[in-house]
């Protein structure tokens, strides 16, 4: 409600409460300062939001999509009993939904910089933001939704495969355990980079010879000196080797859900006071 230029001049001494009481009609509040529009910093905040958005979930996905790879076949999407794969190779069951929301996000994205240019209007205002908001932000809106949706049926209905989690877990032979070695080791009195280099001389060891790590720390009387062959079989154990992994995801799924209550309460109280 700012008139041809932003000043109000055709409402005279009440623009600003013509304004105000329109944008309360509305549900919305009004800027303080605009010219015949408002400036389009806070669209192209709004279109970033949503790419950023998108590109959270093109993330999972890639993820998801490397983790179905037949080397690797930790998890999978949901595949029906009906569902095609290929239309040439009939045994492929490809991650078509964790695709599709990779594929989204470019455009997502790629909605940025136009939005970013319609900041750059001239004078009281141009015509150029006009025709491509008409295209961006129905776009933006209805593509960010869609790869929502969709990545929450996908997450929901994940299956996991432990067999092929453990023997990837077991293919380097003990080597990924060579952090928990080295810190016991530091635990034990034996400094920080001499640690280092005994179990990096093992790892090399354990390579070249095709070993298992273990079997290499067992084999250095160095090692042998700090650690016992039970403590080198305990450590050895990647199962508690998790760290803080459990807490953290309890308290992200506890911040999620005290989040989703919170919108849940605005957008009751948005309701009630339209």
């Amino acid at each position: 409600m700012s008139g041809a230029s932003g000043t109000q001049a055709a409402f005279g001494k009440h623009g600003l409460k013509v304004q105000e009481l329109a944008m309360k009609h509305l549900g919305i509040n009004s800027v303080d300062v605009s010219n015949q529009i408002i400036q389009r910093d806070r669209h192209s905040e709004f279109v970033f939001w949503m790419a950023n958005l998108a590109t959270t979930l093109d993330k999972i996905s890639i993820e998801i999509r490397s983790l179905q790879r037949s080397e690797i076949g930790e998890i999978q999407e949901s595949f029906g009993k009906k569902q095609v794969g290929s239309s040439t190779m009939p045994h492929k069951r490809n991650p078509i939904k964790s695709e599709q929301i990779c594929g989204l996000a470019r455009v997502i994205r790629g909605m940025v910089e136009p939005q970013l240019l319609n900041n750059t209007l001239w004078d009281e205002r141009d015509l150029t933001n006009s025709a491509s908001e008409r295209v961006i932000f129905p776009e933006v809106c209805i593509l960010t939704d869609h790869i929502l949706r969709t990545a929450t049926k996908v997450i929901g209905n994940l299956r996991f495969y432990p067999n092929n989690i453990k023997q990837n877990l077991e293919l380097l032979n003990g080597l990924n355990m060579g952090e928990a070695v080295m810190i016991e080791l530091a635990k034990k009195g034996v400094g920080r980079q001499e640690a280092h280099k005994l179990v990096r001389e093992c790892a090399m060891l354990a390579r070249e010879e095709k070993l298992q790590m273990q079997e290499a720390l067992l084999a250095s009387s160095t090692i042998r000196q700090s650690l016992s062959k039970e403590e080198i079989t305990q450590i050895m154990n990647p199962y508690d080797y998790i760290g803080t992994a459990v807490v953290q995801v309890e308290r992200l799924a506890e911040a999620m859900q005290a989040k989703e209550k919170e919108d849940e309460t605005l957008l009751h109280n948005f309701v009630v006071q339209r």
